[in-house]
């Protein structure tokens, strides 16, 4: 590392550079810690840095202040080079009270850098938690961590003592004087969040002053103070050229929606019923009437998912998103989708369960509902993204396997991917393409039949209501080609078979799968979903220490890749890493019948690469 000494004021600093850093603002609920840590993350973005965040908030809508369950943290890890996890442990802790220390001090690095807002570790505060004393002064701590209290809550109030502003308001400003530390401890440049700042209170700007007042005061706080006696430079990662934003899993999911309904020409219908972690669409989507895309929030789950089924039956896109309880409801009549081949996406923001389980935690344990979760024999190609940003490419091909196949499509993200972000290279319209039938309106068919098949994918035609040529009927009991109601024991068991192998055909759209690190040798690691970050890290690092070892990311699970057996067979062992207690390895080690081992683990929380090593190790 280089060193280099600055002056500020006269007080001698240090400016160090380092090739990445991790860390997690964390305080109350209403200690606006999201918000400093998205500021935060725009910052970073604008000076060119790779980043992965995880926003981690309570399941209450208000929290007991100043209580370990009442605790909201945001986290962010960000470099000079590609970053594929929101970060282990942090280098930088901020905790704006006891509570929050409590929650995360475990989080924190030996050496690390611990920012108190000492105003709160006051004898209640303390006691609220179980705090004997005061854990700043713990000389315990002391050794362990670089500790700098800061009392927040005072420099604000000074800072905005000439304002006007109540009380009340002046403490809200808090985040901002936290986030100017911040930014001046690793040299962001504060005029984004200005800029953010004086747009969102457009029309209260006496707030949008007083907020920019305690930022900047912050970093001036920061900038003479002895404490803090180094600042930090990470570099610009080099990206591939183009035109990049920072994204969430929601937002990237909505504007792919968006982008189908643009290229298809197709009305869209997104039906839903608010839940966390799948609400966001919906808000997002709402923006986007010009484009087509129509949202409609339902009285329930199961009349979200009726409305798309009713769009899709009309020739339109019908869409319907909800999280695991929510899926439960709508499963009736995603067997009836399946049933009357209707094209129906249905997304799953998965989160802990089962029942009502953790609602802001992340899991990734409905993925055998997503395959079994209905009666009878009723297959349905399933998808999950990798990444926040891959939820827009993803989301587009689900729409598009939906309307070629004449089928319901599960789409599985979760908390952790809803709501973390990355940096996302905007594509080129030119590279998405919705070549897929259309509705048939009042075009007149030859020998037509309601379930006739198109002799590649088994679809049927998507003929709309209304077509006086093509009368007919669909609907959930089992009918022969022409659309007539058939209990005939071949004709359901020729039908059942048809359903199936039309699901088997979608794996034509699937690319083959890429390995990486080793083709072939002694461990493979099988992932898929939000693992992905983590998982690739692990096995970069073994890999570049000369461990024989490969990773595989599952995007497509249903159909598998046609490539994945012949991957399978060319490791020694497999281990497939889930935060489930083994449902992917459950369906490779069915179809496969190879002895690939789980590594599994349900916290309402992402791995980490440092568990994920020591896994691995074991195998290898």
């Amino acid at each position: 590392m280089q060193q280099e000494k600055q002056s500020s004021a006269s007080i001698k600093k240090l400016s160090q550079q380092i090739d990445n850093v991790t860390i997690r603002f964390s305080g109350d609920s209403g200690d606006g810690m999201q918000l400093a840590g998205s500021q935060f993350t725009l910052a970073t973005g604008y000076l060119g840095n790779d980043l992965m965040t995880f926003p981690d908030f309570p399941a209450e809508i208000r929290a007991p202040q100043n209580t370990v369950p009442g605790v909201s943290s945001f986290q962010i890890h960000f470099g000079n080079t590609k970053i594929f996890t929101p970060g282990d442990l942090v280098d930088v802790l901020v905790a704006m009270n006891p509570a929050a220390l409590k929650a995360n001090i475990n989080f924190l690095k030996q050496n690390g850098i611990l920012i108190a807002n000492s105003d709160e570790f006051n004898e209640r505060n303390l006691i609220k938690v179980g705090y004997q004393s005061n854990p700043l002064h713990d000389e315990n701590l002391k050794q362990k961590y670089r500790i700098i209290e800061v009392p927040i809550s005072t420099l604000t109030k000074n800072a905005l003592k000439d304002t006007g502003l109540s009380a009340r308001e002046i403490e809200r400003c808090k985040n901002f004087f936290t986030l100017g530390i911040t930014y001046w401890l690793f040299q962001r440049d504060p005029q984004p969040t200005i800029n953010w700042l004086k747009k969102a209170f457009a029309n209260k700007p006496h707030l949008a002053d007083a907020n920019i007042k305690a930022l900047m005061a912050g970093h001036a706080y920061a900038e003479t103070v002895e404490a803090f006696e180094t600042r930090y430079e990470v570099k610009k990662a080099i990206f591939p050229p183009g035109i990049y934003r920072n994204i969430n899993g929601n937002t990237a999911l909505a504007l792919g929606i968006v982008s189908a309904a643009i290229l298809s020409k197709l009305k869209v219908l997104y039906a839903g019923y608010p839940i966390t972690p799948a609400s966001d669409i919906l808000h997002e989507l709402v923006k986007f009437k010009h484009c087509n895309v129509y949202t409609f929030q339902a009285e329930d789950e199961i009349a979200a998912i009726g409305a798309a089924i009713g769009a899709s039956y009309g020739g339109s896109i019908g869409i319907t998103g909800s999280s695991g309880p929510g899926i439960s409801l709508k499963t009736e009549a995603v067997n009836l989708a399946v049933m009357a081949e209707l094209p129906v996406v249905i997304i799953n923001v998965q989160r802990s369960g089962p029942s009502t389980g953790m609602p802001t935690k992340t899991e990734q344990a409905d993925l055998l509902q997503a395959m079994f979760g209905r009666n009878g024999e009723s297959p349905v190609p399933i998808l999950a993204p990798a990444t926040p940003a891959d939820n827009f490419q993803l989301i587009f091909d689900a729409i598009k396997i939906a309307v070629k196949y004449m089928t319901p499509v599960f789409f599985l993200s979760d908390g952790y991917l809803a709501n973390g972000s990355e940096p996302w290279k905007l594509p080129n319209i030119e590279d998405l393409e919705f070549n897929v039938p259309k509705p048939i309106l009042n075009e007149k068919i030859e020998n037509y039949k309601i379930y006739g098949r198109d002799p590649e994918t088994l679809a049927r035609k998507w003929v709309v209501p209304g077509n006086p040529y093509h009368m007919h009927r669909i609907g959930g009991l089992e009918k022969n080609e022409n659309g007539n109601i058939s209990y005939d024991p071949d004709n359901h068991d020729k039908m059942v078979r048809l359903r199936s192998e039309k699901i088997q055909r979608v794996v034509q759209d699937i690319p083959d799968l890429e390995v990486f690190g080793s083709n072939e040798g002694n461990l493979l690691v099988v992932s898929w979903g939000s693992t992905f970050g983590a998982v690739r890290e692990s096995v970069e690092r073994l890999y570049r220490e000369g461990y024989s070892i490969g990773h595989v990311h599952l995007r497509y699970i249903n159909p598998f890749p046609k490539n994945l057996e012949k991957i399978l067979k060319s490791f020694k062992k497999i281990i497939v890493p889930e935060i489930n207690l083994g449902q992917l390895v459950f369906l490779l080690r069915a179809k496969y019948l190879v002895p690939a081992e789980p590594y599994n683990q349900v916290r309402g929380r992402p791995f980490t690469t440092s568990e994920l090593i020591e896994a691995f190790k074991k195998h290898l």
